[in-house]
């Protein structure tokens, strides 16, 4: 076993959204208790790869006895999800996510319903990042400027597998989970279910423009590492 594994600190793999690094992760990893770890996306082997077999790749590197905390953002928290199916022992938050596909916005309910995402090449939204800055909550000057890098380093094939995935996933038995979501998120809106932590004025983007107060929460999550898994209903 390693020694991030070994370690009686609180273990974190944090999953970034889609298409993006451990760039949005920045100004939240050093503000951490114990040790946290990217978990970086890697090739899906296939273009209808199945979420749980991808999922399993991704956990690779999580021995089965360590107890820890998988921290996924936007759709890293589904995979984060799928993770915890083979790892017993993690207890998982999301960020700017969703506990379940039953949860999908109204919007992607209809991209789902119309197959719209088959037919629009998914590197479109390069080429209108003001549109993409609002959707998502970015902010000026750095905030703005990390979302285009992002945006330039997506790489189609990966994106076209993850949007096709989140649409497709079925979320039947999966375990429980601590939201940590913003008022002001387009694209995973808060709705009327239980949401354990709601940032006032958090956009898609606040594991980056509210790092801190990300940090604060995730820190008093590891502070009870010894308590069991909350029971969330989704």
């Amino acid at each position: 076993m390693s020694d991030f594994a070994a370690s009686q600190q609180p273990a974190l793999y944090l999953i970034p959204g889609l298409g993006a690094d451990e760039r949005i992760f920045q100004r939240l990893l050093p503000q951490l208790r114990g040790h946290a770890k990217v978990l970086n996306w890697i090739p899906p082997t296939h273009p209808d790869e199945p979420l749980s077999a991808y999922a399993e790749r991704m956990a690779e590197g999580i021995p089965l006895d360590q107890r820890c905390w998988l921290v996924g953002v936007s759709f890293g928290g589904t995979v984060a999800l799928e993770i915890a199916r083979l790892r017993p022992l993690a207890l998982v938050a999301l960020i700017s996510s969703i506990p379940g596909a039953d949860q999908l916005p109204p919007l992607l309910r209809v991209i789902r319903a119309t197959g719209v995402q088959h037919w629009v090449p998914p590197q479109l939204l390069k080429l209108f990042p003001r549109a993409g800055k609002w959707y998502f909550g970015i902010g000026g000057g750095s905030e703005y400027q990390l979302f285009k890098e992002v945006l330039r380093d997506q790489e189609p094939r990966y994106t076209r597998w993850a949007i096709r995935s989140l649409l497709r996933w079925d979320s039947r038995d999966i375990g429980p989970c601590v939201q940590i979501r913003g008022t002001r998120d387009r694209v995973f809106p808060a709705g009327p279910a239980k949401v354990e932590y709601l940032i006032e004025g958090g956009t898609h983007f606040m594991v980056y423009s509210r790092a801190d107060e990300v940090a604060r929460i995730l820190n008093e999550l590891t502070a009870e590492f010894t308590a069991e898994p909350p029971v969330v209903n989704t």
